[in-house]
């Protein structure tokens, strides 16, 4: 089990919006949570990955009970072990693909040369091997998210936690993600949490989870 999460509360002043939702997720699957807008799709997902605190509840991840940690420690798990993907990519405009992508193994202090040459090999592996020293505004929109999925893998994590992914791709862009993500699965087994609205892409995914008005159906 890489991740369990128990009874998770999470209320913004008067707006109670997540109302006590568990979750378990093993290792490799790629599972989807779908809901209306404001049903508490993003915020469930910054509680799992630790950039929103949870009011009441208990998330585990490979064991760790990450209420237990302190600030710093917490920053240091977060960063070994959860990789981001956002809609919007958040690239840093003024590096280049290739150092967007190594600059979580740089804040993690590993090897520079060891983080770089891995950061070439998954920029080759997602089909960007002519353009990793290309900038941000010098890439298409579905080459940005690449990059920004190639970042969220440099540390290898032990999931990645992705909201609305393909919201601002074109189908065939839509199409070229969904593929990747099944080929990093199957490649280093690796785990997926994707907040979706993308109905016909969540069908395909192992589990497709339904929140609506803070509760997990």
């Amino acid at each position: 089990m890489i991740l369990k999460a128990t009874n998770i509360h999470k209320s913004y002043d008067d707006l109670h919006v997540l109302k006590g939702v568990s979750l378990e997720v093993s290792k490799g699957e790629v599972i989807s949570i779908v809901g209306a807008s404001g049903a508490g799709k993003t915020t469930l997902l910054q509680v799992l990955g630790t950039l929103t605190e949870a009011d009441h509840g208990e998330i585990l991840m490979n064991g760790q009970d990450l209420g237990k940690l302190n600030e710093k420690k917490l920053s240091q798990f977060r960063n070994k072990n959860i990789g981001f993907v956002f809609q919007f990519h958040h690239l840093l405009p003024e590096f280049t693909a290739l150092e967007n992508v190594s600059i979580p193994g740089w804040i993690a202090n590993r090897d520079t040369k060891e983080v770089e040459n891995q950061a070439i090999e998954l920029l080759e592996l997602l089909s960007l091997k002519d353009r990793m020293h290309h900038k941000p505004n010098e890439l298409s929109g579905g080459e940005r998210q690449r990059v920004a999925v190639a970042r969220a893998l440099i540390n290898n994590p032990s999931i990645i936690l992705a909201d609305e992914p393909s919201g601002s791709l074109d189908t065939n862009n839509k199409e070229e993600l969904y593929e990747l993500i099944y080929k990093l699965r199957e490649k280093y087994n690796q785990t997926f949490v994707i907040v979706t609205h993308d109905k016909t892409f969540a069908q395909y995914t192992d589990r497709m989870l339904t929140i609506k008005d803070g509760i997990m159906e």
